[in-house]
């Protein structure tokens, strides 16, 4: 049992990875002030909308814990939108072939690609002071999903990548 519940994480830690998060800021605002939220009105994320829903419901669950409302007339609108490149995977399984004797040696060596093609993400979202249509809050953050990654796969990528996100949210201000 041990076993196969060790196996099931390693698939899924496998299956995505978040490399980096930046984010940027208006070091005018005082973020304390915001307490409530909801997502601009027309978002044009360029994710299908399966994926759209999996980010809004990952901003939902932490945003709420960590006690946001999200309401009718919030004072942060949230946008976000990614853009996606298709790659090998980076993993690779590697074959050598060497002699050597004396001062002489020979050696070739090659890498064959293993797990198929990745999804390069970068996902950017933006929070939006509704008083004044400014944005005030930006954090992208760049990671790569299995192009063939099951539905329980990219929820746990996507939730992933908005803890990382949102642990830069408030800004340390200086």
């Amino acid at each position: 049992m041990k076993n196969s519940i060790l196996i099931l994480v390693l698939l899924l830690v496998t299956a995505c990875g978040t490399s980096v998060v930046v984010a940027d800021y208006d070091k005018e605002v005082d973020f304390t002030q915001y307490t409530s939220y909801n997502y601009f009105p027309n978002i044009e994320s360029g994710l299908n909308e399966l994926d759209d829903k999996r980010i809004m419901y990952a901003l939902d669950s932490l945003l709420q814990q960590r006690g946001f409302e999200k309401n009718e007339a919030p004072q942060l609108y949230i946008n976000f939108f990614a853009n996606e490149y298709l790659s090998n995977s980076r993993n690779t399984i590697g074959i050598g072939l060497g002699s050597g004797g004396g001062n002489v040696g020979v050696g070739v060596s090659g890498g064959i690609p293993i797990g198929g093609k990745v999804i390069n993400q970068t996902l950017t979202v933006d929070f939006i002071d509704t008083s004044n249509d400014a944005l005030v809050w930006q954090a992208v953050a760049e990671g790569e999903l299995k192009e063939k990654a099951t539905p329980t796969q990219k929820e746990a990528y996507f939730i992933s990548v908005i803890e990382k996100v949102l642990k830069k949210y408030p800004p340390k201000q200086k």
